[in-house]
């Protein structure tokens, strides 16, 4: 058994969504957590997570920071007590698109940190060419308020943000960018992650690993990104999907 620990299930029509879990589990993946990238969906998220085998986390996404005020703590942590709420997220910095003025970004990812430390529930953080804004902000924000629990999503950045983000506790998720042919890199870093802060994801429906690179990404594909990191650190497939599964729930605990 699988879980896929980031996926969004409202950016895929929702007249296929009976289809798309059935697939999921027909693959072994058993449970999937649908990400929050605007508040205003929140309400949707959650009455997602209402499904069996699907939770969801509620935030706002580094692009979108700027459609409205920088979110307070207290709405954050509020949203927390809904049922099927298992962390916040994704939240953090990205640098490539630049979609939101960066001082921006980083308030509202330091928001988030503050009610993440609060509520008691993981943190999904977003990072692209902000590898150490990314780092200073971790250090300073668990400095300043304490221990919390995160996961560096879709990992594509160097190995100093990875051991950064693992000195403070946090877990690093794979997703189908760790298949492409030219992610040798990545693929190093995986490898020499400790085994107990490792995650598979898809991020669908973005980013099809081989062999379906190409198209439109979905829960169920998440065997092939758990394949090839079971082939990266010489492990059965059963092994690291048993891994996985434990380190999933271990960080989101609130799936039991």
């Amino acid at each position: 058994m699988l879980i896929d620990s980031h996926c969004h299930l409202d950016m895929l029509p929702t007249d296929e969504l009976d289809g798309v879990l059935a697939r999921a589990v027909a693959a072994g993946v058993r449970d999937v957590i649908t990400i929050g990238t605007r508040l205003g969906q929140a309400e949707a998220l959650i009455a997602l997570a209402q499904r069996p085998g699907v939770w969801c986390t509620v935030g706002v996404h580094p692009h979108n920071v700027s459609e409205q005020p920088v979110v307070e703590v207290e709405a954050l942590v509020g949203l927390c007590s809904s049922p099927g709420v298992v962390g916040l997220g994704e939240s953090g910095l990205d640098y490539f698109y630049d979609k939101a003025p960066r001082d921006v970004q980083q308030a509202s990812f330091r928001q988030h940190i503050r009610a993440a430390q609060q509520a008691g529930v993981p943190l999904v953080i977003h990072a692209r060419d902000a590898d150490d804004d990314v780092a200073a902000i971790l250090q300073d924000e668990w400095s300043r308020g304490g221990p919390f629990r995160h996961v560096l999503h879709c990992f594509s950045s160097g190995r100093a943000l990875a051991e950064g983000a693992l000195a403070l506790g946090g877990y690093v998720s794979f997703s189908g960018m760790l298949t492409f042919p030219k992610s040798g890199t990545l693929r190093e870093i995986a490898r020499d992650i400790p085994a107990d802060r490792l995650l598979v994801e898809t991020d669908a429906p973005y980013l099809a690993p081989v062999p379906h690179r190409g198209k439109r990404n979905e829960p169920s594909y998440v065997i092939e990104t758990a394949r090839v990191l079971a082939e990266v650190r010489g492990m059965a497939p059963e092994a690291m999907a048993a891994l996985t599964t434990a380190n999933v729930r271990a960080l989101f605990s609130r799936m039991g």
